[in-house]
């Protein structure tokens, strides 16, 4: 399939799947600008210097238009007034969390082949790691995210592998499985005129262009030549690494609730935000009447005329603090000798607060994980990592099912990274292509003294091996560090000698063999 001819409408995406993608990165920018232009009705475009926010005629409108519009942040600002909503940035601590639950701890890949699996801990040290960080964050915020493969001789010798956002392609979708993905950017735009850099992936090839439109519609294709990102590269850079893509495609959830009737949508995830998008707002309206509280609590104090000092003719007059004072003959008001009166409003703190806190556990809860992944400690301290997981129980379910589709997309962009390196970029001897088993570590562990105890209480019973319980107090260690450490640990104790009954015994002293079956005895 190639490139989009000229004067595609873009992006060619639904424009329900188009609407749902705008508001959940609209929140995950964390940004009150891009927040208030999205619900301001104002389209944010990418590469286009940002405007204030305007008012328009949606917010006066009726139906679903007006409704989204009229939300917290769709709000108009009074003229002459300036803004002070504030926002809480929730939905981009969700994101990061359901990142740091699926790969604070680094996945293990392993193969058969020894020379791969050393290949494969180099691929992971070198970038992937922080790569998937990436692009677990952008997937629980947008929906899913891509894992691409790319390669630049100036940079790096060999290929390596990038994470972008379900915003930033357009996939070719065929019965939930990717075919092809064509991921765009924009290179620069002066005025209407917006230029944009396409990179199409298929089976065994890549296609680069360059096109110039407008904001919505693609345009007409032009030279690569034209602009230093691109002008180093083919229009179509062809490989051979069979049936694979050099882009996977890991969705944030298997079915998207919001656009499951859509054509070409299946396979498309959806946003932990989805469903709280008026939650979230609600957070920031309440946050925003908060502060205000505060601000209206400010103390003031009201004076006598007589207290004021005049500023001189036409500058009016105005309260001086000072220590010092002349006595002045002002009468005083019933109950206030001195004649000062401090107004102070009451902050309605309690409420504020527990709206909020309720707010934010509804969000959080819709997101699919526990309040106290996020540092809600109402539950008590945990002393062990069963209770951890017995308190986080929600959040453990969530990480799991993540990690199930990571599993496959790794594998997947794994495996083409090992075909592309042997096939474009040889050099790396004894490295077969294999497909890697992905294997997600335990993100909650228990500390060394409770594995400790546990291991002495199942050495008292002799109930584990030594193999076993080094395995159990040290589960970092790979296999042939453990059976070090086992050898270690049986010299040292006395217990890697002999056995005395056969000690010294040579085969003369073994006694008679066995005769063979169907053998006479002599």
């Amino acid at each position: 399939m190639p490139l989009p001819p000229k004067d595609t409408p873009w992006p060619p995406i639904a424009p329900r799947v188009r609407c749902a993608l705008e508001d959940w990165a609209a929140w995950y920018s964390a940004d009150p600008d891009q927040i208030a232009a999205r619900y301001l009705n104002r389209p944010v475009f990418s590469g286009r210097p940002g405007q204030a926010p305007q008012n328009r005629p949606s917010q006066y409108r009726g139906g679903l238009v007006g409704a989204l519009a009229r939300m917290f942040w769709g709000e108009p600002t009074p003229l002459g007034e300036k803004r002070t909503k504030l926002h809480v940035p929730l939905a981009s601590d969700i994101a990061r969390t359901s990142a740091d639950l699926l790969f604070s701890e680094p996945p293990t890949l392993a193969v058969d082949s020894a020379d791969t699996q050393e290949r494969l801990e180099q691929i992971l040290t070198g970038g992937l790691r922080r790569t998937l960080l990436t692009g677990g964050e952008l997937a629980a915020a947008l929906g899913g995210s891509y894992l691409r493969l790319v390669w630049d001789a100036e940079v790096t010798p060999g290929p390596w592998i990038t994470a972008v956002g379900a915003d930033g392609a357009i996939p070719d979708l065929r019965n939930g499985r990717l075919a092809g993905a064509t991921f765009w950017r924009v290179l620069g735009c002066d005025g209407p005129k917006v230029v944009r850099f396409l990179e199409r992936h298929e089976k065994g090839a890549i296609l680069h262009g360059v096109y110039e439109g407008t904001e919505d519609n693609l345009g007409r294709p032009i030279d690569l030549g034209a602009f230093p990102e691109t002008k180093t590269l083919n229009a179509v850079e062809e490989f051979d690494i069979g049936p694979r893509l050099t882009v996977a495609l890991v969705p944030n959830t298997m079915t998207a609730r919001s656009w499951r009737d859509v054509p070409g949508t299946l396979g498309l995830g959806e946003s932990d935000y989805q469903g709280s998008e008026t939650l979230l707002d609600a957070l920031d309206e309440t946050m925003t009447a908060w502060m205000r509280d505060v601000r209206l609590a400010k103390a003031r104090l009201t004076v006598p005329e007589g207290y004021l000092r005049a500023n001189g003719p036409g500058r009016g007059v105005s309260w001086e603090d000072r220590e010092v004072f002349v006595p002045l003959n002002v009468p005083p008001t019933e109950g206030n000798a001195s004649g000062l009166t401090l107004h102070q409003a009451e902050i309605r703190f309690a409420e504020h607060k527990a709206t909020a806190e309720e707010l934010a556990a509804r969000i959080i809860r819709n997101a699919g994980y526990s309040s106290g992944t996020f540092g809600d400690d109402s539950d008590g301290p945990a002393a062990t990592a069963t209770e951890i997981k017995a308190r986080q129980a929600r959040s453990m379910s969530t990480r799991a099912r993540k990690a199930e589709l990571w599993a496959v997309g790794i594998a997947d962009i794994v495996e083409a990274q090992l075909a592309l390196e042997a096939t474009r970029f040889p050099g790396v001897a004894g490295v077969e292509v294999e497909r890697p088993a992905v294997q997600f570590k335990d993100s909650v562990q228990d500390d060394i003294k409770t594995l400790a105890e546990t291991a002495a209480l199942l050495r008292q019973a002799e109930a584990a091996s030594t193999a076993t319980l080094v395995a159990l107090v040290n589960p970092g260690m790979d296999a042939d560090d453990q059976a070090a450490e086992v050898q270690r640990i049986l010299a040292e104790s006395g217990r890697a000698v002999a056995d005395p009954v056969t000690a010294g015994r040579g085969d003369d002293d073994a006694g008679p063999a066995e005769p063979e079956d169907g053998a006479p005895e002599e």
